[in-house]
């Protein structure tokens, strides 16, 4: 299977379909984004944000391959490498059962499981993965059916932080403070909300090779710093910020086809 594309980050028309489909404000979207996710939905290198799970590996396939694969299939998890790594284990395990590795691993911004293909609204697993390989509009969307699905978007409508914590993480919740972060960063994107169009700049220039910092929509010193890298091997103006021309030149770099 293909498991890169352009790497297309969200944009307004997604987040305007997540907010719909759970009937919440972007504010709730951005504490989930926040807390819940891995903060951006792809890897430098364009694939969707995976974790291979061998423990479910191991589950699904009855533990018919645990002798000579524990990097892949065990009864306990572990065998984690991290980032892009994750693809070497899930293509080892794909080689065994195609089926049961793309459902042993977790998908992009959300981390949902590939066995939740059908609550996350994708007849299979492999329709799962197309959509978290083709952009992260659909990977939050995902994510907006997994806790539909699950009974959570009441939570999100009474501002009710400690039932959605309790839902989305398990009865653990408390250890990491889920609910409270939640609550705070609601507070946060409640004054002023992440900017997509400077959140899709950080992508690009990730992508081709500066160093934004985190993929928040947020300015900070590293972006302005990636973006008057970019300005200056691109002749532009170094001024820093993401002017229109910047903007232009640097989405057309990006992702041009």
């Amino acid at each position: 299977m293909k498991f890169k594309s352009k790497g297309e980050p969200l944009d307004d028309n997604g987040m305007d379909k997540v907010c719909s489909t759970l009937g919440v404000s972007e504010s709730k979207i951005w504490a989930i984004l926040t807390v819940e996710t891995r903060g951006f939905g792809f890897f430098s290198d364009r694939s969707p944000q995976i974790l291979f799970e061998r423990h479910i590996f191991h589950k699904l396939t009855n533990g018919m391959y645990d002798e000579g694969n524990a990097d892949i299939s065990h009864k306990r998890p572990g065998g984690y490498k991290g980032g892009p790594k994750e693809y070497s284990r899930l293509k080892k395990a794909i080689k065994l059962d195609q089926d049961a590795a793309l459902k042993s691993a977790s998908w992009g911004i959300g981390q949902v499981m590939g066995f939740n293909h059908d609550v996350a609204g994708f007849p299979t697993v492999k329709a799962l993965v197309q959509g978290m390989v083709k952009n992260e509009n659909e990977q939050l969307l995902a994510m907006a059916h997994f806790i539909k699905g699950n009974n959570l978007a009441g939570a999100l409508h009474r501002n009710n932080w400690v039932a959605f914590a309790r839902g989305y993480n398990g009865s653990g919740f408390k250890k990491n403070e889920y609910d409270t972060r939640l609550a705070a960063a609601h507070a946060k994107y409640k004054i002023i909300l992440p900017d997509l169009t400077l959140r899709s700049g950080q992508a690009a220039l990730q992508y081709l090779g500066y160093e934004p910092g985190p993929i928040d929509g947020l300015r900070g010193r590293r972006t302005r710093s990636a973006i008057i890298q970019f300005q200056a091997q691109s002749g532009l103006a170094e001024t820093g910020e993401l002017d229109q021309e910047t903007e232009n030149t640097l989405m057309k770099t990006a992702f041009a086809d």
